[in-house]
């Protein structure tokens, strides 16, 4: 039986925005493509809407990582944590249509569900109340603590692995 793909976590640099841009618009496809807008409107629209998340991680994310994910030696996704005194914020996990489903995201995600669980605080993260990553979420112990708008914010709490894994 195959242990899965090698996952790896390596820091993003500046030449891995382009990567990055791709990543962030597999995750609007499908949004987008209910919307009337030729290919050039699309590709514009994108482009500004990366450049504008981008731009607000950057000013309101500190102590934060900002990590490409690896899997078999080829970028994948990204994964953004906030590690702060009273939660690891899951500011956003992404990857390439071809990556999911495979497990890479319970992969990626266990470290930092540990490291939340070590140190004692839950782990949180916001998501679109339609997005099918949640049954990943709630597997791994999420749960809803909240709604606005179109965003719920789950949290895990500590040691809700170990509940998870009795369920």
């Amino acid at each position: 039986m195959s242990a899965g793909p090698d996952v790896v976590l390596r820091s993003a640099t500046p030449a891995d925005r382009p990567f990055l841009a791709r990543v962030y618009a597999s995750t609007r496809e499908q949004e987008l493509a209910q919307a009337p807008f030729t290919p050039e409107q699309r590709a514009a629209f994108v482009a500004q809407q990366f450049e504008a998340q981008s731009r607000h991680y950057a000013e309101h994310y500190h102590d934060t990582s900002f990590d490409v994910i690896e899997v078999d030696g080829v970028a994948a996704g990204r994964l953004i944590v906030g590690r702060w005194t009273h939660e690891i914020r899951i500011v956003d996990i992404a990857l390439l249509p071809e990556h999911r489903g495979r497990g890479v995201g319970s992969r990626v995600l266990a470290p930092v569900l540990a490291e939340a669980d070590a140190r004692g605080v839950p782990a949180t993260i916001h998501v679109e109340q339609f997005n099918p990553a949640q049954r990943l979420y709630r597997r791994l112990g999420f749960r809803e603590i909240s709604r606005e708008a179109i965003y719920l914010k789950l949290e895990r709490p500590v040691g809700a692995g170990d509940q998870a894994k009795i369920a």
